[in-house]
């Protein structure tokens, strides 16, 4: 008589779960290796971004990637989350930096969700047209009210004094210990959320939304919670881009080009995936860099900037088509093959 052990029937003590090295690895560079050696220009031009712009992703993706909802007008949801921080900092400021960029994502999850309310009749390009519209509302709505940037003449929103439990953030080290605690938080609540039975709900509506309404799942409540929590961290990043990165802003900080970026993060990176986010965020931010590099290297500045942005776009483009004929799940998965191809090496590869 042969017997088997599977995960239910084998000893506690046998079925060990994998340590994860490479995010151990990562989040000691981020917290150990950064602090001590990154620059000013690493930590204001690059690191800062990359990570509000994953946030960013990661608020989009949990709406479009797990649940299935197209969406156009994140970077309208980040305006609200910064123009509320905003609001909250400058007449209340006894409430604290944590209390007002909480009380900007949740100003951000109450549009989120009332611009969701169409979800629950239309989808597909009917869908993304609303939340096109929502975005030119919003647009619209923080250039015609000077309320929303007290009255200033110039139009912008700036960073007031950051601070926290008595420290200063307004230095480039403290922005990116903000930004930096911010999205290791929020990336924390993401992955529970994803795994919890609110994520398993996401995940069938987007599969196949009349077989979740079958089986009991109420597809209008979970789309509307969908666009709620997306916006609320959409907000955060909203807010963190306003003040951490730009120190100031305005509307056309948060034009539809923006969303449009946000977009192509979760598609490079991968649609329905946590890492998918930060791989789509590096790529986007680094690209940018790269490409001005090569062009001083390669051209000796034959080349302008302009031109230069607009190869940028170009290469953006076919690099999502690409993506989207070949590998839809994105970079995260071309990653996963060859994780996968270097743990048989030599016998496979």
């Amino acid at each position: 008589m042969s017997i088997s052990l599977t995960r239910e029937t084998a000893p506690a003590v046998l079925v060990r779960r994998r340590v994860p090295f490479g995010l151990v690895g990562l989040l000691l560079i981020a917290v150990v290796v950064v602090p001590l050696t990154g620059n000013d220009y690493w930590l204001n031009a690059i690191l800062i971004p990359f990570l509000v712009l994953s946030l960013a992703g990661l608020g989009l993706n949990l709406l479009t990637g797990y649940t299935g909802q197209t969406s156009v007008g994140a970077a309208g949801f980040m305006a609200v989350g910064a123009f509320a921080t905003y609001g909250f900092l400058l007449r209340l400021p006894e409430l604290g930096l944590p209390v007002a960029l909480l009380g900007g994502g949740l100003i951000s999850a109450v549009v989120g969700f009332f611009f969701g309310l169409p979800s629950s009749r239309i989808k597909g390009f009917y869908l993304m047209v609303t939340t096109l519209a929502a975005q030119f509302f919003l647009e619209w709505l923080f250039v015609k009210f000077p309320w929303f940037y007290n009255y200033g003449s110039s139009g912008t929103i700036s960073a007031p004094k950051l601070a926290l439990f008595g420290h200063d953030l307004n230095t480039p080290l403290g922005r990116y210990w903000l930004t930096l605690t911010t999205v290791l938080l929020l990336t924390w609540v993401a992955v529970n959320l994803v795994k919890s039975q609110i994520g398993r709900n996401w995940m069938a509506i987007r599969d196949m939304d009349t077989a979740a309404a079958v089986i009991g799942i109420p597809v209008a409540r979970y789309k509307l919670l969908a666009f709620a929590v997306s916006s609320f961290y959409l907000g955060i990043a909203g807010a963190l881009w306003a003040f951490a990165y730009l120190g100031t802003a305005s509307a056309s900080s948060f034009d539809i080009n923006r969303s449009f970026q946000i977009l192509f993060i979760i598609i490079i990176g991968g649609m329905g995936s946590i890492a998918g986010n930060f791989v789509g965020a590096a790529f986007i931010s680094l690209l940018p860099i790269l490409l001005s590099h090569l062009g001083q290297a390669l051209l000796g500045g034959a080349v302008d900037a302009g031109q230069l942005q607009n190869l940028q776009k170009i290469i953006f483009g076919v690099l999502i088509i690409l993506f989207l004929i070949k590998e839809p799940e994105g970079l995260i998965r071309l990653l996963g093959n060859l994780r996968e191809r270097l743990g048989h090496w030599p016998l496979r590869f």
